[in-house]
This record gives C-alpha cells, structure tokens and sequence, in this order.
C-alpha cells in the first residue's frame, strides 16, 4: 500500500480511527491528523479543522484501495462537524468520545468556578495545578496544600469533588453498573449549584452516547496524544519552516513510522 510521498503502509488491518486536531500556529491555524489507533502511527492529514475533511480522508482511502467499510471504531473529540461527517460516510462505525477530551470538559468547568471564587477568596491564588492534575502525580508538598484547601468549606472543592467521580467512571468494568454510574454523577453535578460544572454535565449528557461505547470498546485516542506530542516537538524544531507542505512532511516523517526501500 503506497502512503504519504509514495512510502510502504500497510493498511490492511485499520479497523481502529483516531481523529485528532493540533495547532501549527498561532491565531487558530489546524491541521487534523487521522491514526490509526493498533499501530500507533498517523495515515492521513487534513488542512484545517472544519467541514469536509473527514470526507477528505476517505477519498484518500479509497485512492489507496482501502475500503472504509473496514473501520470498526473511530475514537474522536465531541465536534458535532466531525460527527455529522462520521455519521453520514461511516454509519456502521460506533463513535468512541476519548477520555481526555470529556475529562476536559469538567477540567474546563472545574477551573472557571475556581478563577470566580479566588476573586473573594485569595487562598485559592496559584492553586490551579492542584486542582487540575491527577492527584498521584503531586509531590507531597502539593499534596498537603489540596488537603488543606479540600478541608475549607469551598465552592471549588465541590467541583474537584465533581471531578474526581467523574475519573472514576472509566475505572469500571461492568456496562451496567458503569451506565448507573453515570446516571448518578450526572443528577449530582446538574443538581451542585455550581453553573459552569452544571453546563459541562449537560454538554457531557448531549455526548452520552459516544461515552457509553467506550464500555464496549475500551478504544481511546491516548496513543494519538503521544503522536502529538512527538509532532510538536519536531515542528519547534523545525519552527523556520512556515508552509503547510513542509509541516506535513515532518509529521510524516516523525508520526508515520514510514517503511523505506533502499536501492540495493
């Protein structure tokens, strides 16, 4: 199978999609990655994070005589113009909503009720990491504080609170008890008194559906996020280059894991 610049890429088992978006410069500029999730490495970029590139992608496919038919999961963000295009070329494909990008949405929440409170409450200032992180990665310094701030009666550490259930959620294996789970976190976050954590469990209730294939497929879009971090990594090297043709090039070269053939 010919790939990026005419390389050797085995495509025959990509049954497993990650989509996945990174800036590549300031003001809002995207390119969209397409992975494929088994073999940890990107198949296909997009120009841009819009309308139209998923349709994009399946062209490309098709040129590469991969049927698209063959996908089996596709483990994206909650974007509804990504989901429009998946449900309408991509019907038999269940949609898998990545545990970062939903553990995102409560972060978000979680930091906007901290920044409004510490506007009366200055012992909430440079906290935010604390709140934010997993707890098993704070030093014991850090540690301490969070046990300090948690013990104060805070609207911020209800919405830590909030968060922390909401963690949980992916820790069980059972279908059944995890979709009570979540029925459950969601009539406490909705019912906290707290508007940005309430919106957030709505936007996360729109989304219930791509949340609960996640028990069936256990799918998750973390080996993109290393192939992001290998992209960024290499463009900051490569910051001179400015044209989106090169940038692609890098990224093929860094995330593609591209089999060449040496003249013999």
């Amino acid at each position: 199978m010919r790939g990026p610049g005419g390389h050797d890429v085995d495509l025959s088992d990509f049954r497993h999609r990650g989509i996945n978006e990174f800036s590549i410069r300031k003001g809002h500029v995207y390119m969209t990655s397409f992975s494929d999730l088994k073999a940890s490495r990107v198949v296909y970029l997009a120009e841009g994070r819009k309308k139209g590139v998923v349709e994009e992608f399946l062209e490309d496919l098709q040129a590469r005589e991969v049927d698209p038919a063959k996908i089996q999961v596709v483990c994206c963000d909650m974007w509804d113009p990504y989901l429009n295009e998946i449900g309408m070329f991509l019907k038999n494909a269940p949609v898998v909503f990545d545990r970062f990008h939903v553990m995102g949405q409560i972060n978000l929440a979680l930091e906007t009720v901290r920044r409004r409170e510490q506007r009366e409450n200055t012992v909430l200032k440079k906290s935010r990491f604390l709140w934010l992180r997993n707890p098993k990665n704070l030093t014991e310094k850090q540690k301490s504080r969070l046990a300090s701030l948690t013990s104060q009666y805070l609207k911020t550490t209800c919405a830590h609170r909030i968060k922390l259930a909401l963690a949980r959620f992916w820790e069980i294996r059972d279908p059944a008890e995890a979709i009570t789970y979540l029925k459950r976190w969601y009539n406490w976050a909705t019912h906290s008194r707290l508007y940005p954590i309430i919106r957030a469990a709505r936007t996360i209730k729109r989304y219930w559906h791509g949340i609960i294939n996640y028990l069936k497929t256990h799918v998750t879009n973390e080996t993109v996020e290393g192939l992001n971090s290998k992209i960024k990594t290499a463009m900051k090297r490569a910051y001179e280059f400015k044209h989106v043709d090169y940038l692609r090039t890098i990224v093929y070269l860094v995330a593609v894991r591209l089999s060449f053939s040496y003249p013999q």
